[in-house]
């Protein structure tokens, strides 16, 4: 059976030579462009190169992040920094921009692309388009449920990847404009602000019902189910953390290392409660096992903190001005992290020393009652939790550089008089033959023993081989100089080495693609909620009217304006009518003749022409445009095509910020909306157990004339009656 592939976190080199000391199959990691995680430390173009033959070198691969939205001005940047990966042996690439996704596909045959989460792969029908797009691999929503994977990996052919240990983002990856619209920070640039990790209250009736971090979700921990994955045949497990320390990202990668491998030899997952402890105290938010086992909504948020829980340290029993006196429930040492729990903010430090019965010590033990200074007053009551283990750090630090993870060889070498020595050795994918430089003789005094010849092939030093069976052959009376012998095992590793640093076949292609032609209009369109909003519209001169709800779309079908819009979360696809306005990339693969929504993130107008080339009647184009952008957009795809794209803006309403699985108001119940700290209101509406979060501020890009730019359809996204024009 093929073990399932661990895949690593790395946010820098030193963190990329960790992972790969725990044990990894593989790790991803980010240029200084592109990538989704923009404040990681991420990696030189010297760097890569440096990382990928690192990689290489121990059977790992390296698959590197292009999986931001690209706009149409950074096209070509991005194309030589493919181009750059490509040449230089990159495994895979990960991709969220379908139109960069059908321009190397295009471009570059051989190079293997992966679709990010980011691109919001849910279900079957999405796994099947990405798998007739030629995509290697698909990286499932992490909140696609665990009876969903098994399903799409009974009908596709395509590697999938999942989440299993981590952050969780609140809402569907890519389809999060919170901190875009709100912040102007780019969740899908690679610069989230992170506006799920802030206070918001629920309000229902101007009454407070909950007040906290209620979109701050706990971290993925699957460790108790991961026999479940691991027998669902997923071809790689993924662990989040590029912006985390290496002592982290080496110790949860060791943790799953030793999961998996007790799973292939015994059966069972084998993990100690010491393992539990270390990695708890490294880094939580408490942890959940998330959709992917259907925890419900409750289960998976943390509204206390949107930080590191860290582990109960103990009580403030005593406070003075700046002193402090805590009675332990846990084991604390100088240079640990604490933090004390405070009403208002928390607050944190390293301790430099501590009192135990008026005596300085180094280490306390839990029931002591420790006396501490601080710089503020803490109050009689207060929590205190451990952030950081300095013990533990030390340990984790002193395996890394321990540097034990050795590629295990197997090797004969034939010694015959008047021949050459024979040395093979195989890596268990790779063989190599090598031959001394001159024949043996015969011993005229001492003959050189087997044992001999063993030990000195056997040093291999610093290299990052290890002998695990090596047989020798031998004639007897025979005077083996040692000087042949080291020279045959410095031909054979540096030959080895060659074969391990592979080299992917680069080939490059002209970008080819059929679009359709369409006629210049000028036309308007409403997505609207409800009937009284239709009978306010019916009458004006409308193009389109979309609506969402099925119930609502039956009554008023009979107008040949009204367009049903499929929800951008579909984790299965009915059988409906054609001309129809869908807001994921599944839906393209099930039906035809369809329009695009905003949720498809289209920014460049590569992505135009693959929309309109597998049937789009009408794209519409992201929210995160400029009108120069837009502008771009046009003139691009009409100079490169010969054709006018047929485009839809949305210049009024009020934008979806998030599309969440997580239901707040099963949680705290009905009819219910969000306030952030700045008492901004952001409406809520929940529909087949997705949850939109609408922004708080009206969109109102009216006063531009979008026809004149190139533009075909103006659209008016009204939630409230109130808001129709």
């Amino acid at each position: 059976m093929k073990k399932t592939e661990l895949l690593a976190p790395a946010g820098s080199m030193s963190c990329l030579k960790a992972v790969i000391e725990a044990g990894c199959d593989a790790v991803y990691l980010g240029g200084y462009q592109f990538g989704a995680r923009s404040f990681a430390h991420n990696f030189s173009n010297e760097e890569i190169i440096e990382a990928i033959n690192y990689a290489h070198l121990y059977g790992v691969k390296v698959y590197v992040t292009v999986n931001t939205l690209i706009y149409e001005n950074e096209i070509e940047t991005c194309m030589n920094y493919i181009d750059f990966l490509h040449k230089n042996n990159v495994d895979a690439i990960l991709v969220q921009d379908i139109g960069l996704l059908d321009l190397v596909r295009k471009t570059y045959p051989n190079l293997e692309v992966h679709s990010s989460t980011q691109m919001h792969i849910h279900n079957k029908e999405s796994a099947l388009f990405m798998q007739e797009l030629g995509v290697k691999r698909v990286v499932l929503a992490r909140e696609t449920p665990l009876e969903l994977i098994k399903e799409i990996k009974k009908e596709t052919d395509i590697e999938l990847e999942v989440f299993v240990h981590g952050a969780l983002c609140f809402s569907y990856s890519g389809q999060c404009l919170m901190s875009s619209l709100i912040g102007g920070r780019s969740g899908n640039r690679g610069t989230c602000a992170g506006s799920c990790r802030q206070k918001y209250s629920f309000w229902k009736d101007n009454t407070c019902l909950k007040e906290g971090y209620l979109l701050s979700m706990k971290d993925l921990n699957t460790l108790d189910n991961l026999d479940s994955l691991l027998k669902a045949g997923v071809s790689s497990l993924k662990i989040e953390g590029r912006t985390k320390r290496e002592e982290y990202a080496y110790f949860i990668v060791k943790l799953y290392r030793k999961a998996i491998d007790s799973f292939y030899e015994k059966g069972n997952i084998d993990i100690s409660l010491e393992d539990i402890r270390i990695m708890t105290e490294l880094f939580n938010r408490n942890f959940t096992k998330g959709f992917l086992f259907s925890s419900s909504s409750k289960d998976v948020v943390n509204t206390f903190r949107p930080n590191h829980m860290g582990v109960k340290l103990g009580t403030v029993v005593k406070s003075y001005k700046n002193k402090v006196m805590i009675k332990l429930d846990n084991t604390l040492s100088v240079q640990d992290g604490i933090r004390f729990l405070l009403k208002d903010e928390d607050y944190g430090f390293i301790v430099e020393r501590f009192k135990v019965n008026n005596q300085f010590i180094q280490n306390a033990k839990e029931k002591d009652v420790i006396e501490l200074l601080t710089e503020k007053e803490i109050p009689v009551g207060t929590k205190v939790v451990k952030t950081t283990n300095i013990h533990d750090l030390k340990m984790i630090q002193d395996f890394i550089k321990q540097n034990t993870r050795k590629v295990e060889l197997t090797g004969t070498c034939i010694l015959k008089e008047n021949e050459k020595i024979c040395l093979t050795i195989f890596d268990g994918k790779n063989e190599v033959t090598v031959y001394s430089n001159n024949s043996l003789e015969r011993a005229l005094k001492q003959d050189t023993s087997k044992e001999r010849i063993e030990e000195q092939l056997k040093k291999l030093g610093d290299t990052i081989y290890h002998f695990k069976e090596l047989t020798i052959v031998k004639e007897e009376n025979l005077f083996v100089p040692i000087k042949e012998l080291n020279e045959l095992r410095r031909k054979g590793i540096s030959l080895l080495n060659e074969k391990r640093l592979y080299k992917i076949p680069y080939k490059k292609c002209a970008y080819e693609i059929s679009v359709p032609s369409f006629e210049k209009v000028k036309g308007v369109e409403y997505f609207i909620q409800n009937e009284e909003q239709y009978k306010m519209i019916e009458k004006k001169d409308i193009m389109h009217i979309f609506v969402q709800d099925e119930t609502l779309y039956q009554k008023l079908k009979k107008d040949n304006r009204v367009i049903l819009r499929l929800n951008n979360v579909l984790e299965h696809h009915k059988e409906y009518y054609q001309n129809i306005l869908v807001s994921e990339l599944g839906s393209i693969h099930k039906y035809k003749n369809f329009i695009t929504d905003y949720t498809l993130n289209v920014v460049n107008s590569y992505a135009v022409a693959f929309l309109h080339h597998y049937g789009a009647k009408e794209v519409t184009l992201s929210h995160e445009l400029t009108d120069k952008q837009i502008e771009d957009i046009i003139l691009n795809y009409q100079e490169r095509y010969k054709r006018y794209p047929n485009l839809s803006l949305i210049v009024y309403g009020r934008e979806v910020v998030m599309t969440s699985k997580v239901n707040l108001e099963e949680i705290y119940g009905k009819n219910g909306y969000l306030k952030d700290r700045f008492s901004n209101i952001y409406p809520i509406r929940v529909m087949d157990g997705v949850m939109d979060i609408y922004n708080y501020q009206i969109r109102d890009k009216r006063e531009c004339n979008y026809f004149d730019m190139g533009v075909h359809y103006i659209r008016y996204d009204i939630l409230d009656s109130k808001e129709v024009i």
